[in-house]
C-alpha cells in the first residue's frame, strides 16, 4: 500500500528498521542521522523521554535543513515505570530480557515531525503493551545469540525471532518494531 501524497522526508535516524519500515510503505525519504547525546534523565516517564529525544533528533536535521520535513522518533521499553533503553553490555542484555521474562510491559515511541522553514510541528507518542513468554536462562541465551541486542531498546527485536521470546502484543506491532506507521499519514498529510 502506497502512502497518500506525502512530502519528501529525511529520516533523522540510522534506524534499519525504521528505514525498512519507510521503504515497505513507499515513502520518499532520505536518511540523515542525528548526532546528538540522548537524553537520559530517570526523573522523566518514558513517555516524556521519547518526546524529549524524539524532538531533539528532529531539531538537529531540521537545523540543517530548514525547508525539509525533518522525522525524529524515539523508542523505549518501560516496565514498572523504569525505563530499559540500548544495554550497555551483553550482561545488561540479558538481565532486561530476565526482568521482561513472563510479564507485560509496554513500548513507547515519540515522533517528532518538523519543517523549520515554516514553523510546522506535528508530533505523537504510541504506546503497545506486549506480553514476553516465561524464559529460562538458557532460551534468553539462545535467543540473544541469534541476534545482536546492544543497539535496541529491551534488549530484543521483535521482528528478529520474536517468535521465540514473545507471548502476544496488544496495539501498533510496527511501533513495537520502532516507528508506528499507522498515524503517519495524517501527521505527514499537514505538510502538504
Amino acid at each position: 500500500m502506497n502512502p497518500p501524497e506525502a512530502p519528501p522526508i529525511i529520516l533523522a535516524s540510522a534506524s534499519p528498521r525504521r528505514k525498512e519500515l519507510l521503504e515497505d510503505a513507499g515513502y520518499s525519504f532520505s536518511v540523515v542521522p542525528a548526532s546528538v547525546e540522548e537524553i537520559e534523565d530517570p526523573s522523566q516517564s518514558g513517555l516524556e523521554l521519547t518526546q524529549a529525544n524524539a524532538r531533539l533528533k528532529a531539531e538537529s536535521v531540521a537545523n540543517l535543513h530548514p525547508g525539509s520535513v525533518v522525522l525524529g522518533a524515539d523508542t523505549l521499553v518501560a516496565l514498572d515505570g523504569k525505563t530499559l533503553g540500548k544495554p550497555a553490555s551483553e550482561e545488561e542484555a540479558f538481565e532486561m530480557v530476565r526482568t521482561l521474562s513472563g510479564r507485560t510491559h509496554q513500548v513507547h515511541t515519540a515522533v517528532c515531525l518538523i519543517r523549520h522553514r515554516d514553523g510546522q510541528r506535528v508530533e505523537y507518542v504510541e504506546t503497545t503493551r506486549v506480553t514476553f513468554k516465561a524464559l529460562s536462562d538458557k532460551e534468553i541465551q539462545d535467543y540473544h545469540l541469534l541476534m545482536n541486542p546492544l543497539d535496541k531498546a529491551g534488549a530484543y527485536a521483535a521482528q528478529e525471532h520474536g517468535d521465540l521470546i514473545l507471548s502476544s502484543w496488544t496495539g501498533s506491532w510496527t511501533n513495537v518494531v520502532g516507528l508506528p506507521m499507522e498515524k503517519l499519514p495524517e501527521a505527514l498529510s499537514r505538510f502538504a
